[in-house]
């Protein structure tokens, strides 16, 4: 398991491990805010599991207010959608390998009325909203699913699926709206239901690319099935990320033309810029 809070992994960890009898379950520190973090991170993880069979992308920060990661990238873009983005990649020889193995991202409802700014990822232009942020980073997580299973092939499953668990949330917006919001979101038992239905279901072998609310697939948005608008989140987010640059990623879009390889020193700084198309288990 990777999580920032070590304390609380740790514990989880232990709990994990007497309830199941399972002496391998083990905590290990990721930050989806810090680059460097999660490169540590899938390092580690590669010399020491000789196979991952799933990766569940779980991280997620919800409507905060105008803060930037260890990068410089907004918050919410940069964890939801761009350290899971690096996480996915680094560790995607290790699930090619592993195959069939699975990855599973979790999005949310609020992808329906996410729009991606390519123009603005960063907030740097326009004034900032919290919600349209996080909107932006859901929509971004059903798009790199898309592109994702595209470029594997098959080799791999990317799935999506929805939902909030309302115990994570901060008590004073509880208490403003908990009544209403308790109908929207689910419990942590009842929100990881779906994650482990996607991630061990028999059923599901060979799926790839679908969006899931709750254990049905339905359709994602609209914009959500923009294939170019994909590709070009996936170039672009490469890019940012230092993949690019580094002879990454390790699939390819066979459709794509050519890339920019100049490298960034500082890669949120580009986000304001006109970036025109490139035509064993982890949980987090």
């Amino acid at each position: 398991m990777g999580c920032r809070d070590m304390e609380k992994c740790e514990a989880a960890a232990k709990e994990i491990r007497g309830k199941t009898l399972n002496p391998h379950v083990y905590a290990r520190r990721l930050d989806l805010a810090s680059m460097e973090s999660i490169r540590e991170f899938a390092e580690r993880i590669k010399q020491e599991e000789p196979r991952v069979d799933i990766l569940i992308n779980n991280a997620g920060v919800m409507r905060c207010p105008q803060w930037k990661t260890d990068d410089g990238f907004d918050m919410q873009f940069g964890v939801n959608h761009l350290g899971h983005f690096l996480l996915t990649n680094l560790l995607l020889d290790k699930l090619k390998e592993s195959a069939p193995s699975r990855v599973i991202n979790l999005a949310s409802l609020a992808h329906i009325v996410g729009k991606l700014d390519f123009e603005d990822l960063n907030w740097e232009r326009k004034k900032f909203d919290t919600k349209q942020a996080y909107c932006q980073s859901k929509l971004a997580n059903v798009l790199f699913t898309r592109e994702l299973a595209k470029r594997l092939q098959g080799k791999s499953t990317g799935c999506c699926i929805c939902g909030h668990v309302w115990e994570r949330v901060r008590p004073v917006f509880l208490f403003v709206i908990g009544p209403l919001f308790s109908l929207l979101v689910k419990s942590p038992e009842h929100g990881a239901q779906p994650s482990v239905y996607l991630a061990v279901s028999e059923e599901l072998e060979g799926v790839t690319g679908r969006y899931y609310d709750v254990m049905t697939e339905k359709e994602p948005a609209p914009q959500a099935l923009d294939d170019e608008a994909a590709c070009r989140l996936w170039e672009v987010s490469s890019r940012l990320v230092g993949l690019e640059h580094e002879g990454q990623p390790s699939v390819s879009n066979p459709s794509a033309e050519g890339q920019n390889k100049a490298a960034q020193t500082n890669p949120a700084q580009t986000l304001g810029q006109n970036v025109g198309p490139a035509v064993s288990t982890v949980g987090l």
